[in-house]
């Protein structure tokens, strides 16, 4: 894979996930344009793009991962920074999409931070947005740009094929993940489960019974993101006390915060697979955690992107590819 008029292409790193944008210039066989970030002593967050960007299409890669507030501000500076340069195009590509969650008013007096900070994308001067796998899909709503959100399930269904796991079952966490699970079960061609769970308040999990037959399956679990690991483990054990062989995790984006390590390292779960949208600490990382790269994915997606071809017919050569391993 290559990029195609290299001069009029600018690959630019945060911060948040350094190690992504160098798997993704490596994908792409281009350089990341050096670019100066710091910090003042009171906090405040300085960038210099070191290379000339006018007249080009630039890429910036930054996930607003935790610190969610932190990393999001340093990307709207990068943004401004590279406006007031003059590119010919700036795409945020922005692998985990924060703020996501708060998509709705579900109580009187609350903010809709999903569209606030669509709106001060878009108003720090991006004309794209790239992301994977948001909480809800209609999120992409609140863009009045074009924008992407990128599908992960081929990369973990290859992923599921490779281990030749028998008897499976899809499993959604809570309700509103069913249309995920369906998602999964019509590409693995496996049946769906459901875990009935209510949420009295956030990052509180409380989960009571199963809907659907898991009885002597490979229960997999599959979800977006994997926070406080809650939901994540209490559904493990309701599904082996329901019958289960054995349980597996699946989620985008590994956000894990405390005490998610402990709960997995202390969980039924045989092993927990996540992508690296999120750059994970090492003091986070278990033996049951497995991450995947999706690199090749993001950078097909941003080459595709730069030199306008479709993207459409890379997901149907996967999904073909996939189908032909389930016959």
């Amino acid at each position: 894979m290559e990029i195609l008029l290299k001069e009029h292409f600018k690959l630019i790193p945060g911060t948040a996930n350094r190690k992504l944008a160098e798997e993704i210039a490596k994908v792409l066989k281009v350089p990341l344009s050096p670019v100066e970030i710091k910090r003042f002593h009171d906090g405040e967050i300085y960038c210099r793009v070191m290379e000339s960007v006018r007249g080009a299409d630039v890429y910036v890669i930054q996930p607003t991962s935790p610190d969610a507030s932190l990393n999001l501000m340093e990307l709207l500076i990068m943004i401004d920074a590279i406006r007031r340069s003059s590119p010919d195009k700036i795409t945020a590509v922005i692998p985990y999409y924060g703020y996501c969650r708060q998509d709705k008013k579900t109580k009187p007096r609350e903010p809709i931070t999903a569209k606030l900070v669509a709106n001060m994308l878009e108003t720090a001067g991006v004309n794209r947005v790239m992301m994977f796998d948001l909480h809800v899909a209609q999120v992409q709503g609140f863009f009045d740009i074009p924008s992407d959100n990128l599908d992960v399930i081929p990369v973990f269904a290859d992923y599921i094929l490779d281990k030749r796991l028998k008897d499976i079952v899809i499993v959604s966490p809570d309700a509103g993940g069913a249309s995920r699970a369906r998602a999964f079960g019509k590409v693995l061609n496996a049946p769906i489960a459901i875990v009935d769970k209510r949420r009295p308040e956030a990052n509180v999990a409380k989960v009571e019974h199963v809907i659907g037959n898991v009885k002597g399956k490979t229960a997999l679990l599959v979800d977006d993101l994997i926070d406080t690991a809650g939901s994540m483990t209490e559904a493990a054990g309701i599904l082996l006390k329901s019958g289960a062989k054995e349980v597996y995790a699946f989620a985008t984006h590994a956000v894990l915060s405390h005490p998610a390590t402990e709960r997995i390292k202390n969980s039924p779960i045989k092993e927990v697979v996540v992508t690296n949208t999120i750059e994970i600490p090492k003091e986070k990382m278990t033996s049951k955690l497995k991450v995947i790269s999706i690199a090749p994915l993001l950078g097909e997606t941003i080459k595709r992107t730069h030199e306008g071809l479709p993207m459409g017919v890379v997901y149907e050569t996967m999904y073909k590819k996939i189908e032909a391993r389930t016959r």
